[in-house]
């Protein structure tokens, strides 16, 4: 299921929803601990888990720069910088799992936009499969095939 992307007062907003069959805690942990992030986020690694806190990000390309942690509450809350952006993940527990929020506040729509929504989803789909104990057989074509998507529904924004 593609992010909603909506206009909002400072940009944008790109909102991914998934349900997960896994508690919060371990989502949390999927999100938070060094060990699983690498499993599906390779170029992230938190330095000070907490507000005010840094996340390094290494991209194979450049070096982004550090992350910064905006809002932290644990096994419910974590909001970070994104470069001009900001990534937020928020938990609500639910019967028989989890549901995951990611929103994705976006200062300004460019040609990388499409990148990272596409970049997200795949990590999302990674996290569920992961949790179940099995593996994508290759990101890329999974990212190739979401980007072109974000990139269409991404389009209308750019007329504007």
């Amino acid at each position: 299921m593609l992010a909603s992307v909506e206009k909002s007062e400072r940009g944008y907003a790109a909102r991914f929803e998934r349900h997960y069959k896994h508690p919060v805690q371990e989502i949390w942990a999927v999100l938070t601990e060094n060990e699983k992030l690498a499993e599906w986020f390779t170029e992230l690694q938190i330095e000070e888990l907490r507000e005010g806190g840094m996340i390094k990000f290494q991209p194979h390309d450049d070096t982004f720069g550090p992350l910064e942690i905006i809002e932290l509450k644990a096994q419910s809350v974590l909001e970070y910088t994104w470069g001009e952006d900001r990534v937020r993940f928020e938990l609500y527990p639910e019967e028989g799992g989890c549901r995951l929020i990611l929103i994705q506040k976006i200062h300004k729509i460019s040609s990388h936009t499409p990148k990272d929504l596409a970049g997200w989803h795949v990590c999302l789909e990674v996290i569920g499969l992961l949790l179940d104990g099995k593996r994508l057989d290759s990101r890329e074509d999974e990212w190739e095939k979401w980007y072109q998507k974000y990139s269409e529904l991404l389009e209308q924004f750019r007329k504007q």
